[in-house]
């Protein structure tokens, strides 16, 4: 990474993956603006603590909040895990808009993906993937405190989030500057995974600007790498990584 300490101020937009809201950026939106960015965490739809109708809450909900967010632009976008559904569908309806997409562990999604058409109910809770994602390493790099902060401000997230798939339309948002930042996995295990067809990777292959870089951590650098992650963040958009 470079060390020249020199910024060119952008908007930028955070998205926050399941369970999360705009608070889950703290750390990381607190550094950017430090670091002269106009910095705006979303809190999705059905997000907010105490949220009701969970059930009734959808994709395109989601996707015409980040819709909303980006405005006329120019905005650089960042998504974290499964904001990645919302933020593709976003890029794809404001061709021109979105400057630069970063992908937080996560990457672009395709035409018809969905993250799981099968799944049943109004919502997703935390605790139905707590310990697969603690034993399979994704909590790597968390204190107890910040796990134990995670488990109680975690809201469940909305089923038709989960469930419904992503509809571009746009082929333009393939030449779109997008960078994955990896951090549960390396990005030559990102490449690798996406050539041997992982589904969630597929966007991977479409993508014509796609630069990788690596950040060594667990799935949640917003918390466990905060300053790193801002670092970086700044470094992409100024064009120094």
């Amino acid at each position: 990474m470079a060390t020249d300490t020199q910024t060119t101020p952008a908007r930028i937009i955070l998205v926050p993956g399941f369970w999360l809201g705009a608070w889950a950026w703290d750390a990381v939106a607190e550094r950017l603006r430090a670091l002269g960015h106009d910095v705006t965490a979303l809190t999705l739809p059905g997000l907010e603590p105490g949220a009701a109708a969970l059930g009734e809450v959808t994709l395109e909900d989601h996707a015409a909040a980040v819709e909303a967010a980006i405005g006329d632009g120019p905005v650089v976008l960042v998504a974290h895990s499964g904001a990645a559904f919302p933020a593709t569908i976003a890029i794809d309806r404001t061709i021109g808009r979105v400057t630069r997409s970063i992908w937080v562990d996560t990457a672009p999604v395709v035409d018809g993906a969905a993250m799981d058409a099968s799944f049943e109910g109004d919502a997703l809770p935390l605790e139905a993937n707590w310990d697969e994602e603690l034993e399979g390493g994704s909590m790597r790099d968390l204190t107890d405190a910040q796990l134990e902060e995670f488990r109680r401000r975690a809201v469940p997230q909305p089923a038709g989030t989960v469930r419904d798939a992503a509809r571009l339309t746009d082929e333009r948002r393939l030449d779109v500057p997008a960078t994955i930042i990896c951090t549960a996995f390396s990005a030559e295990e990102y490449r690798a995974y996406a050539e041997q067809g992982a589904a969630f990777l597929a966007g991977v292959l479409e993508q014509r600007a796609l630069t990788m870089l690596d950040l060594p951590t667990g799935h949640w650098p917003m918390w466990s790498k905060p300053a790193e992650l801002a670092q970086l963040i700044d470094d992409i958009v100024a064009g120094r990584a």
